[in-house]
């Protein structure tokens, strides 16, 4: 069975939340973005270009937010571009693990790759190695304490679709 590229996680996500969550996940975008409904409009999941990676970590920050947040353009986050310095880049990391933790088991669950990101260009003396090893424990934690309602519909999903059949079959990834 073949991977799942973007377009395929953009129909499989439309299938499971546009009715329910009046969410769509749309490709293309130069930069990730979450725009609320507007009016008759879905909500908007953008992410970059047709990364179907782009897509599973996008798709991860929408399962953490609440009603509140899903209401704001993006969530009502702030971003720092890349170029962060150190205090700046340890904050990404404490509010990237828990995403980056479910997008790898999202990741998982559908037989893609997954890469922790830095996301700061331009600093390549930062050594990945500590901030994987949190979203891998984070990951691990969520596995065994469950992820939230949205993630576990997804996973189970991506599951069902492209996992492998021992997977797709329980309908759960217990790893």
């Amino acid at each position: 069975m073949s991977l799942p590229d973007a377009a395929d996680l953009e129909r499989l996500f439309a299938r499971l939340f546009l009715d329910h969550h009046g969410t769509v996940l749309v490709g293309g975008a130069d930069e990730p973005l979450y725009l609320p409904a507007r009016g008759r409009a879905p909500a908007e999941i953008r992410y970059r270009e047709d990364f179907a990676a782009s897509a599973l970590h996008e798709v991860a920050h929408w399962c953490i937010a609440g009603a509140a947040r899903r209401a704001t353009t993006d969530y009502g986050y702030w971003y720092a571009p890349g170029g962060r310095g150190a205090d700046a880049q340890r904050e990404f990391e404490r509010v990237e693990i828990r995403p980056q933790a479910i997008e790898s088991i999202l990741a998982r669950s559908c037989g893609l790759p997954f890469r922790v990101s830095l996301d700061n260009p331009g600093r390549d003396e930062l050594d990945p190695a500590p901030f994987e090893a949190r979203v891998a424990a984070e990951a691990q934690r969520l596995e065994r304490s469950g992820l939230p309602p949205r993630a576990t519909r997804f996973r189970d999903a991506l599951a069902r679709q492209w996992g492998p059949a021992d997977e797709a079959r329980a309908g759960t990834l217990e790893s």
